[in-house]
C-alpha cells in the first residue's frame, strides 16, 4: 500500500453506499454517524484505530494481534448518561483461543464468569495467586 498516490479527499455525506475497496489506503480517514451493519474487513492493517461510542454487538474478531490494545468502558450506557436503561443488561461475551497472558483486568464486573480449559498458572484475583486458591 505504500506505492500508491497522493491522496485525493472524498467526502460522501447524507448518502447511502456500498463500497467495495481494495488495495486501498484510507490512512487518517474519519467515520462519524454511520452505519456499517454487516461490513467485512479483511487483511486490514488497522494501528492505532479508535472506535468511540459504537454499537458494535455481534462483532467477531478473527486472527487479529491486539498487542497493546486498550478496551475500556465496554458495556451498556452507565447511570447519567443519557442511553441509560437501568433494565438493559449486556449480552456475554466470548473469548475462545485467546493469548492474554499478563494482561489486566481493572474495574471490572467478571460475575458469572467461566473459564474452561484455561492456563491460569501465575494469575492473580486480588494479589492472590488463583493457584494458592484452588490448593485450599
Amino acid at each position: 500500500m505504500e506505492n500508491i498516490a497522493s491522496p485525493e479527499r472524498l467526502e460522501i455525506i447524507d448518502a447511502k453506499k456500498i463500497l467495495d475497496i481494495k488495495r486501498a489506503s484510507i490512512e487518517g480517514s474519519k467515520f462519524a454517524t454511520m452505519c456499517m451493519d454487516g461490513s467485512q474487513f479483511e487483511d486490514v492493517r488497522a494501528i492505532g484505530v479508535k472506535i468511540i461510542n459504537a454499537n458494535l454487538s455481534d462483532l467477531e474478531i478473527e486472527g487479529a494481534q491486539l498487542g497493546g490494545a486498550f478496551i475500556h468502558n465496554i458495556g451498556m450506557p452507565p447511570r447519567g448518561h443519557p442511553m441509560y436503561d437501568p433494565d438493559a443488561r449486556q449480552r456475554p461475551l466470548k473469548f475462545e483461543n485467546c493469548d492474554l497472558h499478563s494482561s489486566s483486568f481493572t474495574d471490572c464486573n467478571l460475575s458469572g464468569v467461566s473459564f474452561s480449559d484455561c492456563n491460569l498458572h501465575g494469575m492473580k484475583i486480588n494479589g492472590i495467586l488463583v493457584d494458592d486458591m484452588l490448593k485450599q
